[in-house]
């Protein structure tokens, strides 16, 4: 699990590109990325699977901010992403939240 941080000088955004193995995807057929910036929406479009089984997906963030998130493998399984910035409790189960800041 790893996102890099790309800062653009011609916007306050951040472009990153979180990516997940195949291996910390448990194999898995679907991955979806969902936190505060897609306001946790099970529906949300799954990661783009690559040929190697790795997923991947990039985002336009707002600087100045922090983003709490977390991965659903095959839309059952929770997983954090053990590289983030900082990790909170979640508000709504037992596991913390992975925290990106921007």
């Amino acid at each position: 699990m790893s996102f890099k941080k790309q800062y653009l000088k011609s916007k306050p955004v951040c472009k990153v590109v979180f990516k997940l193995s195949k291996e910390e995807a448990k194999n898995a057929d679907s991955v979806r990325l969902l936190g505060d910036f897609n306001n946790w929406d099970v529906n949300a479009e799954p990661m783009k699977k690559l040929k190697n089984g790795d997923f991947t997906a990039t985002l336009d963030l707002a600087k100045d901010n922090d983003y709490q998130f977390r991965y659903l493998l095959d839309d059952s399984a929770w997983e954090n992403d053990w590289e983030a910035d900082l990790y909170v409790p979640s508000p709504i189960s037992l596991e913390d939240n992975s925290v990106i800041s921007i």
